[in-house]
């Protein structure tokens, strides 16, 4: 206790007193200060003297709580007690003269070195808690945790509060003596050595102290001076009695503490942006063993760790990072976005290319989203709600598609939110340069830059050339490496020799072979295979009958001729002809080894991770295309990829005639980046002005030809823009608005100057850039759903699908007329009322059917977007994408995709139809079809399908072996899911339940967040809003 009244817990642990009840407590009242004057310290000792016990047997030392005696045995302040001992020894040294400057000093050294007699005295930092524990040292030291800390420590680290006043308090009377010597400043920066001090305690042995001899002892000059140690014991012990300590477990505290503290000092490094990034890149060191459980990632790379280091990512500047494929660029990005959820407790934007990477990333961030708490939220295909749930606590990182990362960027603007998102990531940053879907990330980039100046970009990709552009546009730095953790090689070799150069590698390692179409791969599988000998059927036969067996579980006893030949060696092809549920389970047998070969497109390389030791270029073609520089980068970054293989090497086949070419992609620079946003006029500049204005980003000329100007367009407009200026290109888009029926104009106080003019977004505008609507399509979608109303036929879900079936895909469609013709014959009458009401007839059909002239015009979009809405209610009513296929005769991997297309158009319809009032009965109705277009299974299987990565083959074993729900899944034992799945691993099981652990602690949290909702008083309610202004 210290003068100022401030009071220190504490806890002591001692050996239990022998006796039948442990029921008595000391009482909890504040410890008052302890006078200096003989008169009470003799008071105090008769008090002590009353009620001291003789020891009747020595028992074990066990860990007692605050309902036990804290003292036991050594309750007494007099004779016979430790105390009294203590006081002994250390009269005996003040009495010497050598001794008398510094004897504090040499009793303590004195008792510790006698710490091997009998019992000891540990003092053990809890938190914020001190134990004293006493014990027998032979017997029962492995009871005891103890805490010690370097001999090199400062004396105030990790010291116990009641050492720490002791030590003030011989200070503060030193000084009052005239200030200490240097011999007693020594003591007090030395003695703290360790946090567990050990005194001799032998209370059977030592001859006892009469009330008499110790009241001589404390008359002496020195006793008078200052405090001796057995006051100071005394007094905090006397503390430690009487406060009440609640019971915890020690080891659960300790990490508590532990985690709480390397996350505030993270916090404070980041907010100082110091030199002192804490125990991993400032976040806590469980993230670290997280790494190594989940990814076995132990250490980083030189370059990673340079990156992380550096000085703009720690100042939070924006950056732009470009690596060789397979360099390691991920992990880096997941890191800053870990620090950014955890130190800085806000939310994240990661941005990927396609629906397949995104639900990747999602399975393989759900294990640290769920011990680390925070959720993971996928934002693909039909997935994702506008804006993000409103978060407590707990903060989101968000996974999304390039299209569905700027719905999520457009709702947070809308709601003021924009600034709670503290980083986006971009992956493969060179496609703001792909067409449409560049046009769309270069907007989304765009707003971010405007409205937040709070958000750090991060920018990442392995290949890049103009990158000036991009750093001005970003306002980023820039870091690059040449660091690939294998050297690849390029090889030129006779065509002939491929199952030569294949052979060398497998079935011991892994090999791809790219190809320039899907049939060619189909081609090559199976060449590759006639030339294979039998001992390959031999190596993991029992694996790979598993795999056909899966196969033929998800494709409803179905198996495609050529897989059903090529796998029993091992060999398999990958291209999107595949349906999902296909891919994934041949991606897994390749990922596990039991197959070590695929034939694929150039698709596979811009995708899922898939490393190999060799990759072969079977030609330098894709499709009919020659290869370019950045697609011949990508296909070679497959070999040998980090962490994965330690090794790996391309080779690339050509014909004679190709080899100039070959020369010239090898040694010529990257292809240069370029903005689509002007040249995508409906998906690119207009939409971005409609979002503009309906945002109220800019709503005038100035203000948007401003925006304009800060574009990655706008850094490049010297070398785009040819004809006309940016100016005349923004007055174009924005006429055309209006002209359509998005924007309206207002003047402003009468003026006829056109940059005056402030424009206002129509309702049908709001609607379109709400539902991400192309606006080459919204006028004719307005037009269809209103007609629709005049006889909406819910007889069965074709009106509905026909409504929902996506523009861009009927241009195309190449429709078979007599599958038509047979399909269009199979309706019932009220189905064939909708076909007469879209406006395509019977005879019509009939004659296409026949090959007969036709001489009325129809218009061909909606004949072939009929076609295209047949084989949806087809595979509705069937579920079964491998018998539509042959019933249309159709690739059943087209069938697949104009499915997913479905359910996001589906899903951005009925955004559409929200802004608009006269639509309402769509509503209801869009909900529940983008459900069933989405996961196009039976009822039961859908909620083990909104678990990221299960597909409906995997979701029909969980059925069947009894998990039934999104809680059974969450709930689930991965080692029981192992044993009771087939061709599950232990990865995928983990994956599987923290995934469900995942979507299920996001829906209670919303029921929370809905609930608080309900209950809180409004901020408008009548009688605070009366009290607030009688206040003011």
């Amino acid at each position: 206790m210290d003068e100022g009244g401030s009071r220190i817990r504490r806890r002591v642990s001692v050996r239990k007193r022998n006796r039948p009840s442990l029921e008595s407590v000391f009482a909890a009242s504040p410890a008052t200060e302890l006078k200096h004057s003989d008169e009470e310290k003799e008071d105090e000792e008769m008090v002590a003297g009353s009620r001291r016990r003789k020891t009747v047997d020595v028992q074990p030392v066990e860990i007692i709580d605050s309902e036990e005696d804290m003292f036991g045995d050594y309750d007494s302040f007099a004779e016979n007690s430790f105390l009294a001992q203590v006081d002994d020894l250390e009269q005996k040294y003040l009495q010497l003269p050598e001794h008398r400057n510094h004897a504090t000093d040499h009793a303590t050294e004195d008792l510790c070195s006698e710490s091997d007699k009998h019992n000891t005295l540990n003092v053990t930092v809890v938190g914020d808690c001190t134990e004293l524990n006493i014990g027998d040292h032979t017997k029962n030291q492995s009871r005891h945790e103890d805490v010690s800390i370097e001999p090199e420590a400062d004396i105030l680290y990790d010291v116990p509060s009641s050492q720490v006043l002791f030590f003030e308090n011989l200070h503060n009377f030193s000084s009052d003596l005239g200030g200490p010597s240097t011999e007693e400043k020594d003591w007090n920066s030395s003695f703290p050595k360790t946090v567990n001090e050990e005194f001799p305690v032998n209370s059977r042995e030592q001859p006892q102290q009469t009330v008499e001899s110790s009241s001589k002892i404390r008359t002496s000059s020195d006793a008078n001076r200052r405090k001796s140690l057995k006051d100071h014991l005394k007094s905090t012990m006397t503390g430690n009695a009487k406060a009440q300590t609640p019971i915890f477990s020690r080891t659960k505290q300790l990490k508590e503490t532990l985690l709480s503290e390397e996350i505030n000092v993270a916090k404070k490094t980041i907010e100082s942006s110091s030199d002192d990034l804490g125990p991993f890149y400032s976040l806590p060191s469980k993230v670290r063993d997280l790494y190594v459980q989940f990814k076995g990632i132990e250490k980083l790379y030189e370059w990673q760790h340079t990156c992380l280091t550096l000085k703009s990512v720690q100042e939070r500047k924006n950056l732009i990072y470009s690596l060789p494929t397979s360099g390691g660029k991920t992990l880096v990005a997941e890191i800053l976005m870990l620090q950014e959820l955890l130190c800085r407790r806000r939310d994240v934007l990661m941005i990927l290319p396609y629906v397949a990477i995104v639900q990747e990333k999602i399975s393989g961030l759900s294990s640290f989203g769920i011990e680390l708490g925070f959720f993971v939220e996928e934002y693909a295909g039909s997935k994702g709600k506008f804006p993000p749930i409103k978060r407590r606590e707990k903060k989101s990182l968000y996974i999304a598609t390039i299209e569905k990362g700027h719905s999520l960027v457009n709702s947070l603007i809308e709601t003021g939110r924009i600034s709670s998102l503290g980083l986006v990531v971009v992956d493969e940053l060179h496609m703001i340069g792909e067409g449409t879907r560049g046009a769309i990330l270069e907007m989304t980039l765009a707003k971010i830059l405007y409205t937040s100046k709070t958000t750090q970009i991060i920018g990442m990709s392995a290949t890049l050339n103009n990158v000036e552009d991009l750093q001005k546009f970003l306002q980023a730095e820039y870091y690059t490496s040449q660091f690939r953790p294998y050297s690849d090689t390029l090889k030129k070799m006779d065509p002939d020799h491929l199952v030569a150069l294949v052979t060398e590698v497998i079935p011991s390692y892994s090999c791809l072979v790219f190809c320039p179409t899907k049939k060619n791969c189909e081609n090559v599988a199976e060449m590759i295979c006639k030339s294979l000998s039998k001992e390959y059927l031999k190596h993991k036969e029992k694996e790979k009958q598993e795999v056909i067996k899966n196969l033929k579980n998800v494709s409803g006893g179905n198996l495609c001729r050529v897989l059903k030949h090529t796998i029993p060696f091992g060999v398999a092809y990958h291209h999107s002809g595949l349906t999902s549920d296909e891919r994934k389970l041949l991606e897994e047998a390749y990922s596990t080894g039991v197959l070590c070969l695929f034939t694929c497109t150039s698709t596979l390389a811009a995708g899922v991770n898939l490393p190999a030791r060799r990759v072969i270029l079977r030609a330098p073609y894709v499709a009919k295309e020659f290869l370019k520089r950045n697609q011949y980068k990508q296909m070679i970054g497959r070999a040998g990829r980090a962490g994965i293989d330690s090794v790996g090497e391309s080779i690339l086949i050509l014909q004679e005639r190709d080899k100039q070419q070959v020369l010239e992609l090898i040694s010529k620079p990257l292809e240069n980046c370029y903005s689509h946003l002007v040249e995508e006029f409906t998906k690119g500049i207009q939409t971005l002005f409609l979002s503009l204005i309906g945002l109220k980003i800019a709503t005038n000329l100035d203000d948007i030809y401003r925006f304009m100007s800060g574009t990655f367009f706008g850094v490049q407009q010297k070398v785009l823009l040819k004809e006309k200026s940016l100016w005349e290109i923004t007055l174009d888009s924005l006429r055309y608005l209006t002209e359509k029926g998005l924007l309206q104009k207002d003047t402003m106080c009468g003026s006829k100057e056109e940059f005056q003019n402030n424009f206002h977004i129509t309702k049908l505008g709001r609607a379109s850039f709400k539902g991400t609507i192309d606006l080459a399509y919204c006028d004719i979608l307005y037009r269809d759903l209103k007609k629709g109303l005049e006889g909406l036929m819910l007889e069965s879900l074709l009106h509905l699908i026909y409504l929902t079936t996506p523009y861009d895909m009927a241009s195309q469609c190449d429709p078979d007329w007599m599958i038509y013709f047979r399909q269009f014959n199979q309706l019932s009458p009220a189905e064939q009322n909708v076909i007469a009401l879209v406006g395509v007839s019977e005879n019509f059909i009939g004659k296409k059917a026949s090959g007969q002239a036709i001489r009325k015009k129809v218009d061909k979009n909606i004949v072939n977007r009929l076609y295209l809405s047949f084989i949806l209610y087809t595979l509705l009513k069937e579920t079964n994408i491998w018998s539509v296929s042959e019933k249309f005769n159709m690739p059943r991997g087209y069938i697949q995709s104009l499915l997913s297309a479905a359910a996001a158009f589906s899903s951005c319809v009925l955004h559409f139809c929200e802004e608009l009032e006269e639509f309402w009965v769509y509503r209801a109705l869009l909900g529940e079809l983008t459900k069933k277009l989405t996961y196009c299974v039976k009822a039961e299987l859908i909620p083990l399908m909104e678990v990221t990565g299960v597909l409906e083959g995997r979701a029909r074993q969980l059925y069947n072996a009894g998990y039934k729900s999104l809680t059974h899944l969450a709930n689930a034992n991965p080692e029981v899911l192992i044993r009771t799945i087939d061709h599950l691993s232990r990865r995928q099981a983990k994956q599987i339940v923290s995934s469900a652990k995942m979507l299920l602690h996001e829906k209670a949290e919303a029921l929370q967040e809905e609930v608080e909702e309900l209950l809180r008083l409004p901020s408008d309610f009548p009688g605070l809003v009366a009290s607030s202004t009688e206040k003011a």
